[in-house]
């Protein structure tokens, strides 16, 4: 058996999500609350980025093996086009967040997604045998479903800080003008 790889978002999200972080970060000064607000965005960020790149492996992979069970003459690459539309895949189930920061790794959330699938070259799908195709798609939805509820625990985190935040502004333990005079140095 392959050893399981690590955890999306590795260390800095378990951080994130351990069960005293909230509690602890708001009792932090303002600057330390605004800073982990970021930091949590930065992480959420980075897990939808590889949860995009882990789902468009996915649905390749299903829609090969689909292929090959209907027997459609089309090949992979033909198929492409309607399998990467977005009509192809079912409702959104994301908070639409706008996100204001750019993965910070692509290359090392690409790797994560690589090492899912061990032994399996999903760069050459058309050349992988049935059985490979489904221990891979098995091993990226099981993934995928970790990825997704790790990114929603750090959603709340973002949800937590962002509440705290404006519960200091409300009750007027944080000026306005002090924050813009941070932004601006």
């Amino acid at each position: 058996m392959t050893p399981e790889p690590t955890r999306a978002g590795g260390a800095a999200v378990d951080a994130l999500l351990d069960r005293g972080f909230l509690e602890a970060a708001v009792q932090r000064p303002m600057a330390d609350v605004r800073r982990l607000r970021r930091q949590a965005e930065q992480e959420e960020v980075n897990l939808s980025y590889t949860r995009r790149l882990l789902q468009g492996r996915l649905d390749i992979v299903r829609r090969e093996l689909q292929r090959r069970a209907e027997h459609d003459g089309r090949s992979l690459v033909d198929l492409l086009p309607e399998i990467l539309a977005e009509k192809g895949r079912g409702p959104a189930h994301g908070l639409g967040r706008h996100q204001t920061v750019q993965p910070a790794a692509p290359e090392e959330y690409e790797s994560w997604v690589n090492s899912l699938t061990p032994g399996v070259d999903l760069s050459a799908v058309p050349e992988l045998s049935d059985a490979e195709l489904e221990r891979a798609a098995r091993a990226l939805a099981r993934a995928e479903g970790s990825l997704s509820e790790r990114r929603r625990g750090v959603q709340q985190v973002m949800d937590g800080l962002a509440a705290e935040l404006g519960r200091r502004y409300r009750n007027g333990e944080a000026d306005v003008a002090a924050l813009l005079a941070d932004e601006g140095r």
